[in-house]
């Protein structure tokens, strides 16, 4: 087995993981620490070691609200379950988990990055252990990255002085950081640095859509992407991607409310003290940390980008679990706030005709609900898929739906897909019975499949034939789904919410 490997930067030690045949390298350092003079700078080379370094536990996480153990919130209840986690504004670290026994085997790789709305989350969360994914030939390498103020922060200042146009977003150039270090160093772990595939969930997956938008990436790094619970092109309301200006007053308030003349003081401010006084600005004045439209690692919103087809054209799986944020219209309190919100999204003489077909005239708030019944995630999903398909790419389209135990019954809720991909369900509290292992099987089987050549059908592991998971195209729009199994799935007619769609392509990008 590979367990000492030589990088650009000096010797790792890895660790047998629960499988030996699997080796974990964990906390690996792929950038210098973001740290006084680099606070709110792009992402440095990291400094070479004397030694081997033994790479045995994950490096700290990201400066954010500390994972609290709260039994009332699902998601510490599901796996925040650790009140000793180490946190430091040094965490650009990455871990890889790896079945190679020697280092010329190329294997396939995939780059995964943590969800967490921007604003938390860490590599180290147990659902994301990589040894599956490793067990089916397949190196799994997950990428530590700076978040809210810390990963997003944007200030005239910044920008003045960033020499290499590095003005915010950096999260996003640490993400981009960490899948270049693996594309140089990841041949000595065994992998193919040629064969690298990015995914992520939530603001993993709106992240990986980021990395396939910027101009900065390229398909010589990037050969595919998938990207879970994203939100596609989510003209339905979107996530708000404020304009570098719009960002840089956001941070000439925050240092005003911090209480520092300029960027040195605020360099100087303790990564605690930041943190915490990051969360009382954004209590009060409810600004968040994400995504900025910089000019540099994105030039335009990232919707319209993706509806202009400003993307890598790589292959891409992209979908949604059933319980992902809600109806698209679901908390609608009139007919009237229905058609505003469709008028705001089409125009008013399209979303005539969407209105028409769902019966506006006829039916009542509820019946019009019915109608127009989608999951906001859906909508935007199907949205890219659809311009995807328009322009010739690869797309494969999921829906996950099964019933997922506890005595909460959550449902399919947003992040309990993560369990099944990374066939992880033995961590997890919940009682999984034999179908939910099953299902998890398959969903890694196909999402590993995936990475290995762009194609996510083949065999399960007693060499029988998984259902066939069929591409998106715009004669045959479906999603395969995953309940008790997998199937494609047959959607009921929906003629209005069809219509939507149609008339949100041709306003976005088929300019009908």
């Amino acid at each position: 087995m590979l367990r000492v490997v030589k990088t650009e930067n000096g010797w790792v030690k890895g660790i047998p993981a629960a499988d030996p045949r699997i080796t974990a390298f964990k906390g690996i350092p792929f950038a210098a620490p973001p740290v006084g003079d680099l606070r709110w700078k792009g992402p440095q080379p990291a400094k070479d070691w004397e030694g081997v370094r033994e790479c045995y536990t994950f490096g700290p996480i990201a400066m954010q609200k500390y994972p609290g153990l709260d039994p009332d919130n699902i998601y510490t209840r599901e796996w925040n379950v650790d009140p000793d986690l180490v946190m430091s504004e040094d965490c650009l670290q990455l871990n890889i988990w790896t079945p190679a026994k020697s280092a010329d085997e190329k294997l396939p790789v995939m780059v995964w990055y943590y969800g967490g709305g921007l604003q938390e989350g860490h590599p180290s969360e147990m659902e994301f252990d990589g040894e599956r994914i490793a067990r089916r030939g397949v190196i799994l390498v997950s990428v530590n990255y700076r978040v809210n103020i810390f990963g997003f922060f944007a200030h005239p200042e910044i920008t003045a002085t960033a020499e290499d146009k590095c003005y915010t977003n950096f999260g996003s150039y640490d993400q981009r950081f960490g899948t270049l270090w693996v594309k140089r160093n990841i041949a000595a772990f065994g992998g193919d640095p040629d064969n690298i595939t990015i995914f992520g969930q939530s603001a993993g997956g709106r992240s990986t859509l980021f990395q396939l938008l910027s101009p900065l990436n390229s398909t010589d790094v990037i050969k595919r992407g998938i990207s879970m619970s994203s939100g596609g092109i989510s003209i339905g309301g979107g996530y708000g991607y404020p304009t570098l200006a719009e960002a840089e007053a956001n941070g000439v308030e925050f240092f005003k409310f911090l209480g520092v003349k300029n960027l040195e003081e605020a360099k100087r401010i303790d990564a605690f003290t930041l943190r915490d006084k990051m969360l009382e600005f954004m209590d009060e004045t409810h600004v968040r940390w994400g995504f900025n439209i910089d000019g540099v690692f994105v030039d335009d919103d990232p919707v319209n980008m993706m509806a202009a087809n400003r993307r890598l054209p790589v292959p891409l799986i992209c979908g949604h679990t059933t319980g992902d944020m809600g109806d698209m219209f679901g908390r609608a309190t009139s007919k009237e706030e229905i058609r505003d919100r469709i008028e705001a999204m089409v125009g008013e003489r399209a979303a005539t005709e969407v209105l028409a077909a769902a019966g506006y005239d006829k039916v009542d708030l509820d019946g019009l609900k019915d109608a127009l019944k989608i999951n906001n995630q859906r909508f935007g999903i199907e949205l890219l898929h659809m311009n995807g398909a328009d322009h010739g790419l690869t797309e494969y389209f999921y829906s996950f739906g099964p019933e997922i135990p506890g005595w909460d019954n959550p449902g399919a809720f947003h992040s309990s897909d993560l369990w099944f991909v990374f066939e992880t369900l033995a961590k997890c509290w919940r009682p999984f019975q034999g179908k939910h292992y099953d299902l998890a099987r398959l969903m890694c089987n196909y999402w590993t499949n995936f990475a290995k050549n762009g194609d996510p059908n083949g065999n399960d592991a007693d060499g029988t034939p998984m259902p066939i998971w069929e591409k998106f195209t715009n004669e045959n729009p479906r999603s395969i789904m995953f309940e008790d199994t997998a199937y494609m799935q047959r959607e009921p007619e929906r003629p209005a919410i069809q219509l939507l769609l149609k008339k949100a392509a041709d306003l976005k990008w088929r300019r009908v």
